[in-house]
């Protein structure tokens, strides 16, 4: 069984399940979730995670995010993207002067409101289900960060993008705004996520590609593994005598790690076991002396 995370290429015309579906049947295995959805138009990067990595699928998906994008001044869709039903062309009367103004004006924090064509429940139910019904319902602005916007080229009435920005933020949604901004209004057009974390779109791999990988038998060596990921954080092994306690995925008393008083309280620390193998977070109590866990990584077998 695979244990780790693959950077895929989404492709234009799959869902992310699509992508999830796909890799089950190339993988061999059940135990895989991916890290947050792209549209099936969208392209670019999807980290997705196979076996013990399964459980990383929440924090990779509160990482930052970049995307390229691409927007068409003057008109409206109800999907916000270029493959819905048109509601309203509008003249387009504004100068690129006026466009890099009402762009730049978004770098920051806002209130956003979600799409009706998103994944996102109410009452249990998913927006864009409803909205295939024809069915809209109001929706509560969520505040989103744009940590850095640039205009690529303005070829009026298109525009092209790039934005770096937090977790939760539709960039079709973003266009829009802007659009309105405008008074003209926007759809997208183009959406390419070219990264997300430490993962890029330059060292992403395509379903074929994976595929030839496995049958090469060298797709783990393309894998990041679940330790890599929190290289950043220190290090602790328990003793040999107190192997059953990290096993059983128990608190660990300072006294029990090779290395001690040299935690600061709060800090979370990579724990491996005697034999050298990581497995898990915990996370340092200095009025306990004690490391409980965060997160246990035990190798998915099946």
């Amino acid at each position: 069984m695979y244990n780790g995370i693959l950077n895929v290429y989404k492709e234009k015309g799959y869902t992310s399940h699509d992508v999830v579906a796909k890799l089950r049947g190339i993988c061999k295995q059940k135990k895989i979730g991916h890290t947050g959805t792209l549209d099936p138009d969208a392209v670019g990067v999807l980290p997705v995670c196979l076996g013990n990595a399964t459980k990383l699928c929440d924090m990779l998906t509160d990482k930052s995010k970049e995307y390229e994008a691409e927007f068409l001044l003057g008109v409206t869709t109800d999907t916000q993207d270029i493959s819905g039903q048109v509601k309203e062309e509008r003249e387009v009367n504004v100068t690129e002067e006026q466009v890099r103004e009402a762009v730049l004006s978004f770098k920051g924090a806002y209130d956003q409101i979600p799409p009706m064509y998103s994944a996102l429940k109410v009452n249990g139910k998913k927006l864009y289900e409803l909205a295939r019904q024809g069915v809209e319902v109001e929706r509560r602005a969520r505040r989103v960060e744009i940590h850095e916007i640039q205009i690529l080229s303005i070829a009026m009435p298109y525009i092209r993008m790039r934005v770096h920005c937090s977790k939760g933020t539709y960039i079709r949604t973003l266009g829009v705004d802007i659009g309105e901004k405008l008074g003209c209004g926007a759809v997208m057009t183009v959406l390419k996520r070219t990264r997300v974390g430490t993962f890029t779109a330059e060292n992403a791999l395509t379903l074929s590609q994976i595929e030839a990988l496995r049958d090469q038998d060298i797709l783990l060596n393309h894998m990041v593994t679940v330790e890599e990921v929190f290289q950043h954080l220190r290090r602790g092994t328990v003793k040999v005598e107190f192997r059953k306690f990290i096993d059983n995925g128990n608190a660990i008393r300072e006294v029990q790690l090779e290395e001690q008083n040299q935690w600061q309280d709060g800090e979370e620390i990579r724990i491996y076991n005697n034999d050298g193998a990581f497995c898990g977070i915990f996370q340092y109590r200095q009025s306990e002396r004690l490391c409980k866990p965060v997160k246990m990584f035990p190798m998915s077998q099946a």
